[in-house]
């Protein structure tokens, strides 16, 4: 399955933002546990290419790459087993890369003409970042012009809007930090991270068709 297939169906992305993971497995079981299976990795974390390594061969999760910003960091994420890429901007090289290894990229844009542009590139959604300056009605807005584009709003999502943004016609939304605070990442505090996944996972429930647990 295709990971634009499983976000499609699920409807969320965990974005993992800290210094350095620890346990990979760990961090995986506790999303999983919590019925997240799409994780973005962002290139900020300092052993990122390693946790998408130990990743991606699970059968349980859809590991992919954040912050990609350059052709050789796509390169190397994909190389690493990124099932697909997150950029927070419209980089031709990026999305051209991506395409080329049928690999799905989320560029980044806020403006209508940014993601127009960003769909012409031929990204697979357009990543609307930071979604708080906006809200759930700038995307309501843009689905007006742009009815058949992806959108995935991405800074600001937390369980208490994150309903709003799918209810205003988002693809599916990207949390981060109000899931998975980088110091909960960085010190292991798994039980913590499970349960505000748990709770966001609960607020968005009305929205997701979960497949089950294995991910082909």
């Amino acid at each position: 399955m295709l990971a634009s297939e499983v976000l499609e169906q699920e409807r969320v992305i965990a974005v993992i933002r800290a210094d350095h993971v620890s346990d990979a497995a760990a961090l995986c079981a506790a999303f999983v546990g919590a019925g997240i299976r799409c994780l973005e990795i962002t290139l900020t974390v300092a052993n990122a290419l390693d946790v998408i390594g130990e990743l991606a061969d699970r059968d349980d999760c859809v590991v992919g790459a954040g912050t990609v910003t350059t052709e050789r960091e796509a390169a190397d994420a994909m190389a690493a087993g990124a099932r697909f890429l997150v950029s927070p901007v419209a980089e031709a090289r990026v999305v051209r890369a991506g395409v080329t290894a049928e690999t799905a990229v989320i560029a980044g844009a806020l403006t209508p003409t940014e993601v127009v542009h960003a769909a012409e590139l031929g990204a697979a959604a357009v990543k609307i970042f930071p979604a708080r300056i906006g809200g759930p009605r700038y995307v309501e807005d843009l689905r007006g012009p742009f009815p058949d584009l992806r959108l995935v709003p991405s800074g600001g999502v937390d369980a208490g809007n994150a309903a709003a943004y799918l209810a205003a016609g988002a693809f599916a939304v990207a949390t981060g930090s109000s899931v998975a605070p980088p110091e909960l990442v960085e010190s292991g505090d798994w039980a913590e991270i499970g349960r505000r996944a748990e709770a966001f996972v609960a607020s968005v429930a009305t929205f997701r068709q979960p497949s089950g647990a294995r991910v082909p």
